[in-house]
């Protein structure tokens, strides 16, 4: 057997690989021999069947399967041992109908090579990474809802201004269906506010959605649309009044504090606030965090320049399913996909250029850390160590979930790289600002 490759250019290869009799004879020989120990032909006995006939009815099947198992496994062992970075599968080569009843064979393989490059983390850029903060507006808006929450309800016939409403937003057209509990003072439009005034249960109240809150986002709390649907959006929606409440607000004194929080733990508003403020702020950071994560993807795939094996990948996207693609359904598939292959490529070359390695302590400290924290939620703080462990173990004896969570490790790896070497600008921010930041508005 002989293997070549040319080189086309700098991101297409042809591979050739020539089989000789000697390669697949013996393998051929082997199976018509077992073919022919169990072959039940009407005249001969089990065993005793000519090997000419054998190989008459079986032999051209058989020379094909051994032949490919040969190209197949020879083309791997080459593509592993010459360290070849290939995209896609290589591709067979068309040529003319294969003589098979030649006794050498040759085949060639299309190859995709992949490109060259470098990352340069520290290039001058474009991003900013978000400090969000939780201001007073914030924190004031939080304690006011903990004391409605844990306020008493009364019931009342019609509505007020200070009172709560509960019901169901509804638009056939835009198919909109969301129940909603809220007071009167979300709304910015102070004529949808006026025109539930003295409104009953089981009463209709029509309002317009152009400027009915001072962020269209909150459109997609209370009517369920998506963020697409938002900007603009200048419809009538029906609101069915179900409850019509005043709410007593909670008193804010040690016993609240204490069924919030435990016994002891707080003791003051001023403590409420700065707890409010440490859980919200930790979960801004982690939103924060990722929205700097994508900044960082989106500017280095626009920036870090390479050419693809465009036209192979299309060949190779065409044929690489069950079902052939068109020329045109294939050049589709490779617009969508295009961005995603470039994302791969630079990523790659990120965890190669630095290092990025994840073990199997890296993967077991990540998931008892998520273990711990799941467990809290359901009030169990202090689990033993050998709980953990056993959860862990069985966690990580399902392939799927460490796919999942070592994506997870990596990416917090890559986070932390681009936050050391990334030079991005700061910017500190309130929350309300930070989602118009993120949605670029």
């Amino acid at each position: 057997m002989n293997i070549t490759k040319t080189q086309v250019d700098d991101l297409n290869a042809i591979v050739t690989v020539a089989i000789t009799k000697e390669d697949y004879s013996d393998k051929v020989e082997k199976v018509l021999a077992d073919y022919r120990k169990n072959a039940a032909i009407s005249g001969f006995r089990k065993g005793a069947v000519p090997m000419s006939l054998i190989q008459k009815q079986y032999g051209k099947a058989v020379l094909l399967e051994e032949v490919n198992k040969v190209l197949q496994t020879s083309l791997n062992n080459y593509l592993t041992t010459e360290k070849l970075d290939i995209l896609g599968n290589p591709l067979p080569k068309v040529t003319e109908s294969i003589d098979w009843d030649a006794e050498n064979f040759s085949f060639d393989f299309e190859l995709g090579l992949a490109p060259q490059f470098s990352v340069d983390l520290t290039a001058k850029n474009n991003v900013t990474k978000f400090n969000v903060i939780a201001d007073d507006k914030m924190l004031n808006e939080q304690v006011e809802r903990i004391q409605k929450q844990y306020g008493k309800l009364i019931s009342q016939a019609e509505v007020k201004a200070d009172f709560e409403v509960r019901g169901t937003f509804t638009n056939e057209e835009k198919g909109i269906n969301a129940p909603a509990n809220f007071g009167l003072d979300i709304f910015a439009d102070k004529k949808a506010a006026k025109a539930f005034i003295g409104k009953k249960v089981g009463d209709v109240v029509t309002i317009g959605t152009k400027g009915l809150f001072d962020d269209d986002h909150k459109l997609m709390d209370y009517l369920k649309v998506g963020h697409d649907d938002v900007h603009g959006l200048d419809i009538n929606v029906d609101f069915t009044i179900e409850e019509i409440n005043e709410i007593e607000k909670a008193e804010l004194n040690q016993e609240l504090l204490d069924k919030l929080f435990g016994p002891g733990v707080l003791s003051s508003v001023e403590d409420l606030k700065a707890r409010i403020k440490e859980d919200a702020e930790a979960q801004f950071a982690q939103q924060a965090d990722q929205k700097f994560l994508n900044d960082v993807t989106e500017f280095l795939i626009e920036t870090t320049k390479f050419d693809l094996p465009e036209a192979f990948l299309k060949r190779w996207i065409q044929n690489v399913g069950e079902t052939p693609l068109t020329a045109e359904q294939a050049e589709e598939e490779y617009a969508r996909s295009e961005k995603g292959l470039r994302f791969q490529l630079i990523e790659g070359k990120v965890m190669a250029e630095n290092n990025l390695q994840i073990t199997f302590e890296d993967l077991k400290a990540h998931t008892a850390e998520l273990i711990k924290k799941q467990m809290a939620q359901f009030g169990q703080l202090n689990p033993s160590e050998d709980e953990i462990n056993g959860i862990v173990a069985r966690v990580m004896s399902n392939q799927d979930e460490v796919k999942r969570l070592s994506e997870q490790v990596m990416s917090e790896k890559i986070l932390g790289l681009y936050k050391e070497k990334v030079k991005a600008k700061t910017k500190e921010v309130n929350y309300e600002q930070f989602i118009k930041e993120m949605y670029g508005e």
